[in-house]
């Protein structure tokens, strides 16, 4: 009679409890468009993860473009998503900042003001994104994001908001502000990845080391825009990075200010002709006065600094080597960007 009670139990459960239970492990869920995985989207995946988890736990997506637009919420954390081959497993979108929303996003009062004012409520930049980051301690490797939205506006591949974050061996695909770092006191680690987009396509307040990663730029304009809070000391750290531009391409930034203050620093890294003798751009002539850029032993024809602007500068070599991302990175949580 227990066992019948139990097995009675058993099938009257809610779908959705029994659903979470069965992926509440560290083992590995597969993701394949094909339907050979466990679920056909990336987002069904995230879905099923546990709360805070305090295990590891991988996400395996097999070659294949999902169109979808991709949240991790701020309540997961542990969490890798590995593709089966960086180049072949896409996460794809195209919503760019000047698309029109539909009238129910908006509330009515809202579109009427906007209306008499003469403007049109558009998606804008910070909610154009393909993949956005709100946990902490999340993991991407061997995947590209992209965000193909025709050149008519802002248009975000990846969005992050959370702390500890690794990108590894990816690959972020845009035209304007491609990869946002959009909270600022968080700890970001692109390791070998390919960033490419023609304008500001690195921008944000977070601390960001880019380790060996490529950087092309599409069109004739400035590849970051840190807008680095006044108290924190680090932004944007390029490390032994390879910066290309396409054929087309005669001119580009090495950065402009979003914010005062922005700090972004490029180091034995490889800077293309295209790069101005110059090599930065104030945005807003005050900003020359706070703004932290910095450069140390770079190569390349573009790497030459007897014409750079004079609020910026050269480390010195003792400088240099307390630049590492042990340093960078130090809080009390010892993070170890090496760990999973």
């Amino acid at each position: 009679m227990k066992q019948l009670l139990t097995a009675i139990l058993l099938i009257l459960l809610p779908a959705a409890t029994w659903a979470a239970s069965q992926y509440d492990n560290p083992d590995t869920i597969v993701v394949a468009r094909d339907g050979t995985g466990q679920f056909r989207s990336v987002t069904e995946a995230i879905e099923v993860c546990r709360a805070f988890m305090d295990y590891h736990k991988v996400i395996y997506v097999k070659r294949g473009t999902y169109k979808e637009k991709l949240i991790i919420p701020q309540w997961l954390q542990n969490i890798e998503i590995c593709g089966e081959d960086r180049d072949e497993t896409i996460i794809t979108y195209d919503d760019h900042a000047n698309i029109s929303m539909d009238g129910n996003f908006w509330p009515a009062e809202l579109k009427q003001q906007l209306t008499a004012m003469g403007s049109r409520p558009t998606l804008g930049t910070f909610r154009s994104f393909t993949v956005r980051v709100d946990a902490n301690d999340i993991t991407l490797k061997n995947i590209t994001i992209e965000n193909n939205a025709a050149r008519l506006g802002q248009a975000v591949a990846l969005h992050t908001q959370g702390d500890r974050l690794r990108f590894v061996n990816c690959r972020f695909l845009g035209h304007q502000d491609t990869v946002y770092t959009g909270m600022g006191a968080t700890r970001l680690f692109f390791d070998h990845c390919y960033i490419e987009g023609t304008t500001d396509f690195i921008f944000g307040p977070s601390t960001a080391w880019f380790e060996q990663c490529h950087i092309h730029c599409k069109a004739n304009s400035y590849i970051t825009a840190a807008s680095t809070p006044k108290e924190i000391k680090y932004g944007y750290i390029f490390n032994k990075c390879n910066v290309t531009a396409a054929e087309n391409v005669e001119k580009v930034y090495l950065g402009r200010p979003w914010r005062d203050y922005g700090y972004t620093l490029f180091m034995h890294c490889t800077l293309p002709q295209q790069i101005r003798p110059e090599g930065w751009h104030h945005w807003q002539t005050e900003r020359e006065q706070t703004t932290r850029y910095l450069e140390f032993e770079n190569e390349g024809p573009g790497a030459a600094t007897d014409k750079r602007v004079p609020w910026s500068r050269q480390l010195t070599k003792k400088e240099a080597k307390e630049i590492t991302p042990q340093n960078v990175f130090q809080r009390q949580d010892d993070w170890n960007i090496n760990e999973k």
